[in-house]
């Protein structure tokens, strides 16, 4: 058995594609249902969100997985599996462990480190788990990832990365509507007042206190995805007097409109809602252009001169970069927050996170190589038990005469004798387990003993001092 991902992602296809293989959660009982059917599949979990849709599995071959959950796939889109496979990706074993500790830690996210990603894997496999179709194999894959999700945002700042782009980039939107300047100086009466002791003291000036960086603007976002969402509740809090969400899925617009009180549209009513607004904030995920520079020119003559700010989080660009040249126009893109942003603290808020899951990458595989360990020794020591058992009976009828002390003294000998013999293999085979080839070793124990594939039930696994290596 072995564990596998075969998926696609916003890396990898169009937002039309993504929807079509969103598998919803009244569907994801039946494409389990179908998973566990397939030939090779044994275990089976569908991820499916905005940025992807991934199915992990335990598979008894890889070519044969790969085909199972590929047919799969190609059915949830209604496309050719031909015209699908260049979308698709391929993860096994090690780095399918890589794959999914990186997804749930919001590594692999439009918007690094988002932390809904966490909430979707953990229904993901709940849901395998309700279908009984997520057995040990990938109960252990993922209760380890969601261990190693809640250690990479409890432990460092990533999930601030993905909130210091969309907030810079809005501050700096907000700046160049010209919305953000010095507060005035507001006059105030000294105490007492004009009628008091001090009344002829001249009154104090103090800074009125600065307003919130959208107060006022009328803000359209495109895209209804994670990035989306957070543009909208950032927006709300830097006072937008209003928001509209336009996406291709109007279900989705509706849910985040409904999330952060706004109103919602489809990408048909582009044209009005770009004459009306302030500032668009775009984050679709789409392979082409989703704002032309027609379309932005056709607005302008009915917006009475009044400027238009967009701010592209998408990649690749949602918004034509021809924009810039349009009166009145500005075009903020990824790269112009790079340069605002600390990009050295992100960098590091990154990589910390990286390194803890190579770490843990490492920590799981060895512990899953001496789990397939963990039979054999189990085998052995209960063969050894057998041996002695056996000639315990034998000589105790050669020797009927030993008293209950002198009895327990031979049997003691005997076992301390059978336990030192096997000790040095018992716990050198756990350790090289987690070398390359280390089932090899395993193996190599039982053609030498002779030992039955199956576990003896009188052994239990939690009885054995597993080695684990880091």
């Amino acid at each position: 058995m072995s564990l596998l991902v075969v998926g696609l992602n916003h890396r990898t296809a169009s937002t039309t594609l993504l929807e079509q293989a969103s598998v919803s959660g009244d569907d994801t009982p039946k494409v389990l249902h179908d998973l566990a059917a397939a030939a090779r599949v044994t275990e089976a979990v569908v991820l499916s969100t905005c940025n992807r849709t991934e199915i992990y599995a335990d598979v008894e071959t890889f070519h044969g997985g790969v085909a199972d959950i590929s047919d799969q796939l190609s059915r949830i889109c209604g496309i050719d599996l031909g015209d699908l496979a260049g979308h698709l990706y391929v993860h096994h074993d090690a780095r399918a462990v890589g794959h999914l500790f990186s997804v749930v830690c919001g590594l692999d996210s439009m918007l690094v480190g988002e932390s809904q990603i966490l909430g979707q894997v953990r229904g993901a496999f709940r849901a395998g788990q309700a279908a009984g179709v997520a057995g040990s194999a990938l109960s252990g894959l993922f209760q380890a990832a969601l261990r190693v999700g809640k250690r990479a945002h409890s432990e460092t700042s990533i999930d601030a990365a993905g909130a210091s782009i969309v907030a810079v980039g809005i501050r700096l939107a907000a700046s160049s509507l010209g919305i953000l300047s010095e507060a005035p100086a507001v006059p105030v009466s000294p105490p007492g007042g004009a009628g008091s002791e001090l009344g002829g003291a001249p009154a104090l000036s103090m800074p009125a206190v600065e307003p919130p960086p959208l107060a006022g603007a009328r803000v359209l976002l495109i895209g209804a995805g994670a990035v989306g969402s957070l543009a909208a509740q950032t927006a709300r809090r830097a006072g937008a007097a209003q928001i509209v969400v336009a996406n291709r899925s109007p279900a989705r617009a509706a849910r985040v409109a409904e999330m952060h009180d706004c109103r919602a549209v489809g990408l048909a009513d582009l044209p009005h809602e770009i004459l009306m607004a302030d500032l668009v904030i775009s984050s679709t995920g789409a392979s082409g252009l989703v704002v032309e520079h027609d379309l932005v020119a056709a607005a302008l003559p009915g917006r009475g001169g009044r400027p238009l700010v967009f701010l592209d989080l998408a990649l690749p660009h949602d918004i034509d970069p021809g924009v810039r040249a349009l009166p009145g126009v500005s075009l903020l893109d990824l790269e112009a927050l790079r340069v605002a942003l600390d990009g050295a603290q992100v960098a590091h808020d990154v990589e910390a996170v990286r390194a803890l899951v190579s770490t843990e990458v490492a920590g799981f595989l060895d512990r899953r190589r001496a789990g397939r360990v963990a039979p054999t020794v189990v085998a052995l020591r209960a063969h050894a038990d057998a041996v002695v058992h056996g000639e315990l009976v034998r000589l105790h009828s050669r020797l009927p005469d030993l008293d209950d002390r002198e009895w327990e003294l031979v049997e003691g000998a005997v076992r301390r004798v059978v336990d030192k013999l096997l000790h040095a293999p018992t716990v050198r085979v756990q350790q090289l387990a987690g070398a390359p080839g280390g089932d090899s070793y395993a193996e190599a124990l039982r053609e030498l003993f002779d030992l039955p594939r199956e576990v003896p039930a009188v052994v239990s696994a939690p009885d054995l001092d597993l080695v684990e290596h880091s």
